[in-house]
């Protein structure tokens, strides 16, 4: 199943790899499915609405000895345009076991639902295999987060699988 990201592939044009991680090779399944059947695929828009709550994460690979770190992070902070407060850390779940989903891992950051101001945002989750059980800390802060330098000090090494979609503020309906 290992995939080595192309020029073409939706990760690589829609700029995560490069702006969040460097270019890694997709080795696990990862589903993630918010309620109301709103599954995320690479580049789709979705709206705050819908976003609301913890998704669920499926992680297809692996095995019941492998753990897995989840990150979801927004790479458009405060604005895709200038994003000078690069990253915010929406969510962060560790100890996932392989073949099982978010549930079953310990949550050490809160999940917290995309709000984005300006622009369309980019909200991206990064699955990360752990060398063992309880090797990962939590992060000091949500913002000015950065999934590199993160991965570097708890040696997560590359993502083994990722997916993103796009996020705007939902306009109010318009009084005639």
């Amino acid at each position: 199943m290992a995939r080595r990201l192309t020029p073409d592939h939706p990760l690589v044009i829609g700029r995560v790899v490069g702006d969040v991680v460097d270019s890694f090779t997709l080795s696990v399944n990862m589903l993630v499915m918010y309620k109301l059947s709103n599954q995320v695929y690479n580049g789709h828009e979705l709206f705050p609405s819908s976003v609301t709550g913890k998704p669920k994460v499926d992680v297809h690979g692996g095995d019941l000895r492998s753990f897995f770190t989840l990150i979801m992070t927004d790479p458009d902070v405060p604005n895709p345009s200038d994003p000078y407060l690069r990253e915010h850390l929406h969510w962060m779940v560790t100890d996932i076991p392989g073949t099982t989903d978010s549930s079953f891992g310990k949550e050490l950051v809160s999940y917290e639902m995309p709000k984005p101001n300006i622009g369309i945002h980019r909200y991206v989750f990064l699955l990360f295999k752990q060398n063992g059980r309880q090797t990962v800390s939590c992060p000091s802060s949500r913002d000015r987060f950065n999934t590199r330098r993160f991965a570097q000090e708890n040696e997560l090494g590359l993502p083994v699988g990722a997916i993103f979609f796009n996020c705007q503020r939902e306009t109010a309906a318009r009084r005639r």
